[in-house]
């Protein structure tokens, strides 16, 4: 049987002056684990006074991930987080009850021009976790395990894999890799009943025997292994974990029921620190804009 259940090629959005490529949700294959949100940002080269300007935003039941390849993004929250991420380093940001957060180019860059490339994440959250308060952790590039298996270089940003653990707080059984394999090298991944994908960032890989291209997850079945070759030199992600159950998705909201995306629709209906709630509170030095809620269905520019 061919443990390959599907194969998802990224398809290109545009978020407003800059284009991702979304691999999730797929429409008969919204999730992989509890991940339910997978881009590609970039690669893509800014001119001078040129970058990335995602507004004051909001989020419910999920925990964002940011893992950067090259470029840099200034995170700031309704928390008072204010956080440069770079390459290299993972920030777990947890929505929980709610949160508001924006993602700009630093002025620094803006200067000089620059160029980003990287990948975000939504994890949705166990029902139990749902309704926590907020929180947003950053770590750093060198507190995440490096390691190598043969020729194979993995770098682990999320939960267990191999016998190693990242340091990330994490609210479910997950894993999430950073993979490069030289050409002709090979990697077996037991799935051991979690749900699974390989990502190609660069390259070309041959995923139990089919050939994957680079923009495009292979999505494993759960009771099988990954076996993965490189066809060329080649830089992937591998990502998946047990399945938290059905999540529903508007937006940028994820939740257990519809009834939860609902009331978070109604509390964001004015904006950051709009009646009827105070859920979603402005962000410090970052108040004078934000998205607005879409008027109909997912927003085309749903961002993390």
């Amino acid at each position: 049987m061919d443990e390959v259940e599907l194969v998802i090629t990224a398809r290109e959005r545009d978020l407003g002056g800059f284009h991702v490529r979304r691999v999730l949700p797929y429409a008969t294959h919204k999730m992989v684990g509890p991940f339910i949100f997978f881009d590609h940002l970039g690669p893509a080269d800014f001119s001078i006074n040129e970058g990335i300007d995602v507004r004051p935003h909001p989020h419910i039941h999920l925990a964002t991930v940011t893992y950067l390849f090259e470029g840099k993004i200034r995170h700031r929250d309704s928390l008072g987080s204010d956080q440069l991420i770079e390459a290299g380093a993972i920030n777990w940001m947890t929505a929980g009850h709610g949160i508001v957060h924006s993602e700009r180019t630093p002025e620094d860059l803006r200067r000089t021009g620059s160029r980003i490339s990287g990948i975000q994440c939504w994890v949705a959250l166990p029902e139990e976790f749902e309704e926590i308060p907020p929180s947003f952790n950053h770590y750093p590039a060198q507190s995440l395990p490096e390691f190598t298996i043969g020729d194979v270089q993995l770098k682990l940003l999320l939960g267990k894999a191999f016998n190693q653990q990242s340091p990330v707080k994490v609210h479910s059984d997950l894993f999430y890799l950073y993979v490069t394999l030289p050409k002709g090298s090979k990697l077996t991944f037991p799935l051991e009943g979690r749900e699974g994908a390989v990502y190609v960032v660069e390259g070309s890989l041959q995923v139990n025997e089919k050939q994957i291209d680079q923009y495009a997850m292979a999505v494993g079945r759960k009771c099988g292994n990954l076996e993965i070759e490189a066809r060329e030199d080649a830089k992937a992600m591998l990502l998946g974990g047990l399945s938290i159950g059905k999540r529903y998705i508007y937006w940028n909201f994820v939740a257990s029921s519809q009834e939860k995306i609902e009331q978070a629709k109604l509390d964001w209906l004015h904006g950051p620190g709009g009646e009827p709630t105070n859920r979603f509170p402005k962000i410090p030095h970052d108040d004078r804009e934000f998205i607005p809620l879409p008027d109909e269905g997912p927003a085309k520019g749903s961002v993390m």
